[in-house]
């Protein structure tokens, strides 16, 4: 990996609290639990996939039993690189320590500017998380997300762009007016796998502690049917002792 302006290590090491000087942040640029990007053959045919998919699913309407986190279930955890920010790899999927190409230390431990944490946003609240390519008419969910972030205080709202580039994503955030809604980078498109995904967008509805509250939407919502559903899962996190924050 190409050293960053700012690596996933220095983001650690600085939401960590300590100093690191030049030799100890290369020294720890192998530990980092966002894994350098992979090149190759495989990750043009796992794009290829994702797309196929996605095309038959959406054009054939056929029913199908993988479609997204089944309710009740506790979502994978993620670390990933924020479109905003300067940090460079792909995601981190561990659940554990040392697992390889999942990542080296926990998805859930790696924090700091410039990651998109999961595990952060569904500790401090409900997460509205969509999964999306960032082309065509997919990225307009991430417009009516914004438009409902401050009307539900503590919701935390966020995108995902599945094989996405950092360039054409700041664009889009600009276009946008994306302030309330974080966007990552998962740039091998491991998510697409990890959250069943087979619409674009995929957007999910995520309990305080990380259990889906109810079943995945799997086209561009209208707005009406967002806001529904983003009063579901508020009026459900109150109910298991949820308190959205004051003013």
């Amino acid at each position: 990996m190409s050293r960053p302006e700012q690596t996933t290590a220095e983001a650690s090491q600085r939401a960590g609290g300590g100093a690191a000087g030049p030799d100890a942040a290369r020294a720890r640029l192998g530990a980092a639990g966002v894994r350098p990007p992979r090149y190759g053959l495989y990750l043009g045919l796992l794009a290829v996939l994702i797309f196929v998919v996605v095309v038959v699913h959406t054009v054939l309407g056929k029913p199908t039993a993988v479609r997204g986190i089944e309710p009740g279930k506790r979502i994978p955890p993620f670390a990933l690189p924020l479109a905003a920010g300067t940090v460079n790899g792909d995601a981190d999927v561990a659940t554990h320590a040392d697992e390889g190409s999942a990542g080296r230390i926990p998805a859930c431990a790696e924090r700091g500017a410039g990651i998109l944490n999961v595990c952060e946003l569904y500790e401090r609240g409900p997460v509205v998380l969509a999964l999306l390519v960032d082309a065509g008419s997919c990225p307009a969910v991430l417009g009516e997300m914004q438009a409902l972030a401050r009307e539900y205080p503590g919701v935390a709202f966020a995108g995902v762009a599945i094989k996405g580039e950092r360039g054409p994503l700041r664009k889009l955030i600009a276009e946008r007016g994306l302030t309330s809604v974080q966007v990552g980078i998962d740039s091998d498109g491991v998510l697409a796998g990890l959250y069943k995904l087979l619409s674009c967008p995929q957007v999910t509805f995520v309990l305080p502690g990380g259990v889906v509250q109810s079943p995945a939407l799997l086209s561009t919502p209208s707005s009406q049917t967002l806001r529904a559903r983003v009063q579901a899962l508020v009026a459900a996190a109150k109910a298991h002792g949820w308190s959205a924050p004051r003013g």
